[in-house]
């Protein structure tokens, strides 16, 4: 047995050379994989009484992996979703050793022939204008974390931006003036401009204004002048959910993040008649089709559709079987 049976520097390897290196993925990705592997390695520990870096590759096999996936599930209440997304990272890795490990060839067809789940879509969430409203005059603008929020919140639900170009973006990523905008470096590594608009405009050149905190030059940083945190981002959305759902009670039913108000430009775009392909270009879709989510979401495009057609006449009837046998499957 070499010493390239080992998991440990395997993964080290798959980190630092495959991702980090050859591929050069985003900080976002090695995250997200990251915390998949140390769920997993801890899984591991309590399953096979070893520590980590004492693993040996062939212990990590289509079982374990399946049990661990099982366990985030059942044990942890992890949506299928979100499993499905663990095992991605964990056939990524295993696609590596395929090339590393060939002697284990066997092993690794195993793992990566587990399938992912099929889930059900859910519709689309997003907020209504006097939603959206009553959220943006939740922040008291007499304090500093006010402003901030206000400026977030704005900035958030006119461009559309991702929680994590939300919370990178820098003082310089904004730029005012003739053709002022955002610039991010988004999903996949994509750099892309979003326009502002002159109410967007003026609440930013007045949060420029304020004193810079810390010097990393965060846009919309915490107490310490840092980057916002996912969960910085979550208590702030819930706590000035909570004070506008006074004004809006519909916001009561609703859980508002930072997707939601995504979700909400996007079909503001669309039931204003902007193409498609125009806003997957401003979300940073991969793909046009990407965009088809929103021509589900909302009810009110629906009727507006069903107002255009005629109506089908015919006489009120229902059909009955006239076989024993097909009117017992149809009552299944």
């Amino acid at each position: 047995m070499t010493v390239h049976s080992g998991f440990a520097p395997l993964l080290e390897r798959f980190f630092l050379q495959r991702l980090m290196q050859q591929r050069q993925v985003s900080p976002h990705t090695i995250s997200s994989y990251r915390d998949t592997f140390r769920l997993f390695l801890k899984f591991a520990q309590q399953r096979l009484h070893k520590s980590p870096s004492h693993l040996k590759f062939e212990e990590v096999d289509a079982p374990l992996i399946v049990a661990f996936l099982d366990h985030l599930e059942k044990q942890r209440g992890l949506t299928v979703r979100s499993r499905n997304l663990r095992l991605t990272a964990i056939h990524s890795f295993f696609r590596y050793a395929a090339f590393e490990l060939p002697a284990h060839s066997a092993q690794i067809q195993r793992v990566l022939a587990i399938p992912s789940k099929r889930f059900t879509r859910t519709l689309v969430r997003f907020l209504s204008r006097a939603e959206v409203d009553a959220l943006l005059a939740a922040p008291d603008q007499r304090t500093w974390f006010g402003r901030r929020d206000h400026a977030f919140l704005l900035v958030a639900v006119q461009t559309g931006l991702r929680l994590s170009e939300m919370t990178g973006l820098k003082r310089d990523d904004v730029i005012i003036g003739t053709g002022a905008h955002v610039r991010v470096i988004g999903k996949g590594r994509k750099e892309r401009c979003t326009p502002l608009a002159k109410s967007t405009i003026a609440v930013l050149k007045a949060w420029l204004r304020e004193p810079q905190r810390g010097h990393e030059g965060v846009l919309f940083p915490n107490a310490r002048g840092g980057r916002l945190s996912a969960d910085g981002v979550h208590y702030l959305l819930v706590r000035h959910c909570a004070a506008a759902s006074k004004l809006c009670p519909s916001l009561k039913d609703k859980r508002v993040t930072v997707h939601v108000l995504r979700h909400t430009m996007a079909l503001d775009l669309l039931q204003e008649g902007v193409d498609r392909s125009v806003i997957a270009l401003w979300l940073g879709h991969e793909s046009v089709e990407t965009t088809q989510i929103y021509l589900e979401a909302t009810l009110a495009m629906k009727e507006q559709a069903l107002a255009k057609t005629k109506p089908h006449y015919g006489r009120c009837g229902r059909y009955r079987p006239g076989d024993s046998l097909l009117g017992f499957l149809n009552s299944l």
